[in-house]
C-alpha cells in the first residue's frame, strides 16, 4: 500500500513539473469560479456543483488556458491579463453587490451607477472581511499564472482555430442537458432551469445554473448584444384579451371626487419607525385614515424607490421575464397612467424631490408619464452644504414649496430622502452626522467639532433620528397647507418604497419584521383626509393596487383591466401580493416555488388558481412593457 502511495506521488509529481504551466495558468480562472460557488452555496435552487455548471465552467477555463499557451508568447501574456482583469472585476461586482443586495450583479445595473456612487465607499468599508481575502488571493494566482506563462516565439493559428470549433460546439451543446423549456402558459415556468437560461432574468438562480463565467458572458449578452423578438400571435393574442373592458365601482367610488391629492413617497420609512415617539406627525395620519394594515412593498435590486415611482404612476411594475431596468421604459406610451388621467379632467401635476432629474432619468420619465413638471430641488437651487438632504428643505424652501400649490386642483408626488442609507453619524455625507450636528450646534454658538466629545450613535438610533427628519417636513406641508386654505381639501396617500433593506446591522429587522421570506417587504400605506375617521383594510396590498384604489376614490373612470393590480376597496378584489421571485401572499398563505411555506392551509384548487393567476399578470406585465403594447 505505501509503495502505491509512493508511486502515485511520483506520477503526480513528473505530471507537475511536466504540465505545471498548465495548472497554474488554471488556478485563477478555478478559484473565481470556485469563490462564486461558495457564496451563492446558500441559494436554495439547484445543485452548487451540477453537471450543467460544471461543464461550462471547464469549457470556459479551457478555452481560455489553451488559447493563452497557443499564442506568441507576449500576445499570450496581454491575452491571459485581459481575461483575468476583466472577469476578476466582474467577480469583485458579483461580490460586493451580493454582500449587500442577497443578489449577484447584472450589467444592466450600470444604468443606475450614479445614484449609487454617493455610498459605494461606505459598502466597501462594511464589507465582509473574507472578500477582500479572496480577491487578493486571485491576484496572487493571477500574477503566479502570468509569470509560469511558457516563452514560445510562434502562434500556433492551427491549433487555436480548432480550439475555438470546439469550445463553440460544447458550449452551444451543454445548454440541451438543461431539458425542455415551457412554451405555453404555465405558472412554474420560472423555476424551469431551461427557461431561467433562455430568459436569463433571474441573476441567483440563473449563476447556479451556470457558474461564474457562463454566468457573466450570457449576462452580458442579453443586456448589450441580444436583439428584441417581435411579438407573436399568440402573445398579441393574449394581451388583447387581456385588456377587454371591466369598470370598477363600489361604496367608496368618487367620496375624493374634485379634491386635491398628494401622493407621498417615503424613503425607508419601514413600520416599526411610525412611533408616536419618532414620528407623531405620521403615526396620528395614520391613526386618522384609510388604513392599509397588509400592504408590501415589491423590492427589486435594481432601484427600488424608482419602482415604486413607476408602480404607483403606470400600474406596471419591473419585468418578470427580462433584464429592463424600470427607469429604461421613457419611450413606451402610457396613456393610462395616474397623472394622463388627472390631467384629462383639469389637474396640474407636478413631482418633488431633493435629487437632480438626471438621476433615474426622472426628467424625462416623469414627462412621459404625464406630469407637467419634474422639480429637483438640487436642479433649482444652488446649495452651499448638505442642507438639501434634510426634507424639511422641501418646505422651507418657499420659493421651492410655493411651486407645489395651484389655483386649479393639483395632483402632487412628492418623494422624502432623509432616511437614506448611511445610518451612521461619522461620516460626513450622512443624514445622520448632519442632524446630530444640528441638534448639537446651538444658533448663538458654534461649537469646535475638534474640541467636542462625539457620541457615536447606533444604525437603529440614527434610523430613529432620520425618520423624525421625514416627520418633521410632514408636518411643515400640512401646516403650508392650512396656511394656504387647502388642508380640507387635499388627501394625502402615503406609502413608503421600501423596506429599510439598507441597513448594515440586519438584527435590527429581525426585532420588528418577518425577515425570512419577503414578507420582510412589509411597509406602511394610508390614504388620509383631514376629515377622515381611521379605517382598517386588512386586505393584502401592494404598489400596484395604489393607482386604480386611487382612480376609484376620485371617481375617475378606467378600465380596470388596464393595470396589473386592482382597487384594494373592492369586495372582489383578488387578494394577493407578488414579489420579484414569484412568490405570493394572499393574508393566509405565503407560496414560494409552487410550495405553501408557512404552515397554512389552501384547498389545491385554489391554490393551483392563485398559482396560475400570478402567472397570468407577470407575464402580462411583461409583455405590456416588452412590446408597448398601448401605442
Amino acid at each position: 500500500m505505501k509503495k502505491n502511495i509512493i508511486k502515485i506521488l511520483k506520477i503526480l509529481k513528473l505530471f507537475f513539473i511536466k504540465y505545471y504551466h498548465i495548472i497554474l495558468v488554471s488556478l485563477p480562472f478555478i478559484a473565481m469560479d470556485l469563490v462564486i460557488r461558495i457564496y451563492s452555496n446558500n441559494i436554495s435552487f439547484y445543485p452548487t456543483f451540477s453537471l450543467v455548471s460544471n461543464l461550462f465552467s471547464i469549457c470556459w477555463i479551457s478555452f481560455f488556458v489553451i488559447t493563452t499557451l497557443l499564442l506568441n508568447y507576449k500576445i499570450g501574456k496581454f491575452f491571459f491579463l485581459s481575461v483575468t482583469i476583466i472577469f476578476l472585476i466582474a467577480l469583485t461586482s458579483n461580490l460586493f453587490y451580493y454582500s449587500m443586495t442577497s443578489s449577484f450583479f447584472d450589467f444592466n445595473l450600470i444604468e443606475s451607477a450614479n445614484e449609487a456612487s454617493p455610498y459605494i465607499l461606505d459598502s466597501l468599508k462594511n464589507a465582509n472581511i473574507w472578500i477582500y481575502i479572496s480577491i487578493l488571493l486571485i491576484i496572487g494566482f493571477i500574477i503566479i499564472g502570468f509569470i509560469s506563462i511558457p516563452k514560445k516565439n510562434k502562434t500556433n493559428g492551427l491549433l487555436i482555430g480548432i480550439t475555438f470549433l470546439l469550445f463553440v460546439l460544447i458550449h452551444n451543446s451543454i445548454p440541451l442537458l438543461l431539458g425542455q423549456e415551457d412554451k405555453v402558459l404555465n405558472w412554474s415556468t420560472w423555476r424551469n432551469p431551461k427557461n431561467i437560461y433562455l430568459a436569463f432574468n433571474d441573476n441567483n438562480k440563473s449563476i447556479k445554473i451556470t457558474g461564474f463565467f457562463e454566468y457573466t458572458y450570457r449576462n452580458f449578452y442579453i443586456t448589450y448584444i441580444k436583439t428584441e423578438s417581435e411579438i407573436t400571435e399568440s402573445e398579441l393574442e393574449f394581451l388583447n384579451s387581456s385588456f377587454i373592458l371591466k369598470e370598477n365601482k363600489n361604496k367608496y367610488t368618487g367620496i375624493y371626487k374634485n379634491k386635491n391629492l398628494i401622493l407621498l413617497q417615503l424613503e425607508g420609512i419601514d413600520n416599526w419607525l411610525i412611533t408616536k415617539e419618532d414620528t407623531p406627525t405620521l403615526y396620528n395620519m395614520k391613526n386618522n385614515a384609510f388604513n392599509f394594515n397588509n400592504h408590501y412593498s415589491f423590492y427589486n435590486g435594481g432601484g427600488s424607490t424608482f419602482n415604486s415611482e413607476f408602480a404607483v404612476n403606470i400600474g406596471y411594475i419591473t419585468p418578470f421575464s427580462f433584464t429592463r431596468n424600470a427607469y429604461s421604459f421613457n419611450k413606451n406610451y402610457f396613456p393610462f397612467s395616474l397623472p394622463v388621467l388627472f390631467k384629462n379632467i383639469g389637474y396640474s401635476t407636478n413631482a418633488f424631490h431633493m435629487n437632480s432629474g438626471e438621476y433615474y432619468s426622472r426628467t424625462l420619465n416623469y414627462k412621459n408619464w404625464g406630469y407637467d413638471n419634474y422639480y429637483g430641488l438640487i436642479d433649482q437651487f444652488n446649495y452651499n452644504d448638505q442642507t438639501y438632504k434634510l426634507d424639511r428643505e422641501l418646505i422651507l424652501n418657499e420659493e421651492y414649496s410655493n411651486l407645489m400649490f395651484s389655483e386649479n386642483n393639483f395632483l402632487n408626488y412628492i418623494i422624502t430622502y432623509s432616511t437614506h442609507m448611511p445610518f451612521n453619524n461619522t461620516n460626513k455625507n450622512s443624514v445622520c452626522k448632519l442632524l446630530y450636528n444640528l441638534d448639537n450646534t446651538s444658533e448663538e454658538e458654534t461649537i469646535d467639532e475638534e474640541l467636542q466629545e462625539e457620541v457615536i450613535l447606533t444604525e437603529e438610533e440614527c434610523a430613529r433620528r432620520q425618520a423624525k427628519e421625514t416627520d418633521y417636513m410632514v408636518e411643515l406641508l400640512l401646516n403650508k397647507l392650512e396656511e394656504k386654505g387647502l388642508l380640507n381639501n387635499t388627501i394625502i396617500a402615503v406609502f413608503t418604497d421600501h423596506y429599510l433593506y439598507t441597513l448594515e446591522d440586519k438584527t435590527i429587522l429581525d426585532k420588528y419584521k418577518e425577515t425570512s421570506n419577503n414578507l420582510i417587504n412589509k411597509t406602511p400605506f394610508f390614504i388620509w383626509s383631514n376629515s377622515q375617521k381611521k379605517v382598517n383594510i386588512n386586505t393584502v396590498t401592494s404598489q400596484l393596487n395604489i393607482l386604480p384604489t386611487i382612480l376609484n376614490l376620485f371617481g375617475i373612470q378606467y378600465n380596470s383591466n388596464n393595470y396589473i393590480g386592482e382597487d384594494a376597496l373592492n369586495s372582489k378584489y383578488n387578494n394577493i401580493a407578488i414579489f420579484s421571485d414569484y412568490s405570493w401572499y394572499d393574508g393566509n398563505v405565503y407560496v414560494k416555488d409552487g410550495i405553501v411555506t408557512n404552515n397554512k392551509k389552501i384547498k389545491n384548487d385554489l391554490l393551483e388558481e392563485k398559482n396560475y393567476y400570478v402567472n397570468y399578470i407577470t407575464r402580462k406585465n411583461d409583455l405590456t412593457l416588452k412590446y408597448n403594447y398601448f401605442k
